[in-house]
This record gives C-alpha cells, structure tokens and sequence, in this order.
C-alpha cells in the first residue's frame, strides 16, 4: 500500500484530536522536488540519532517538548517554537516528554 500524501490545497490536522497523542504515527505529509513536509511522533525518551541532510531544514515543536542536539549544543524545544538548521549540520533529538514535531527540508535540486 502505498503512503498517502497531501494533494495541492489539501487540509492535514497537526495536532491529535483527542485520545493519545502518540497512537498517531509519524509520517511524511507530502514530498516535492524542492520540499518535503514530515510529522514526527516523538514519546518521552525516544531519540533521532545523530544525522543529517543536505538541504536546510526547520524543525517546528506542535506539543510537548524536544532537545535538540547540534555541534554548537542542545537546545529545548517547546510548544510553538521553531528552530532553523542549515543543511549539512549534524543533529539529533531527544523526546524529553511526549512530542510532536514538524520537520520541513529543502532539497536541493
């Protein structure tokens, strides 16, 4: 089966409506040549090993709260803040209580 992504002008609800936040699982919302729009569900202690990608990406907490590793250190996340990253910059992430996260990358072309 294969994954279901937005179609242009299509609605995605980000945030859970109702029940547990986490039985939603994470998925890639849609995928362009130039961008790719992923949701991440994150339960407390989970971790993203450290990583990366080419192209710039911002990571956007909807709920709960995440650290965010980079060389330079970790930073938390919380609620409603955003954090920018230039691509190529190795990172990870750790779920300090239960999250979720919306990751944006641009690709390169």
């Amino acid at each position: 089966m294969a994954l279901h992504h937005l179609d242009s002008g299509e609605i995605a609800n980000l945030l859970h409506q109702g029940g547990d936040a986490l039985s939603e699982q994470s998925v890639a919302l849609f995928k362009s040549e130039q961008l790719e729009v992923i949701r991440l569900r994150l339960p407390v202690g989970k971790t993203m090993p450290m990583h990366k990608v080419a192209g710039q990406i911002t990571v956007q907490c909807l709920e709960g709260e995440i650290d965010f590793e980079t060389p330079e250190g970790v930073k938390r996340l919380q609620a409603g803040q955003l954090l920018f990253l230039l691509g190529g910059v190795p990172h990870s992430l750790l779920a300090v209580e239960d999250a979720s996260v919306l990751v944006t990358i641009v690709l390169p072309i």
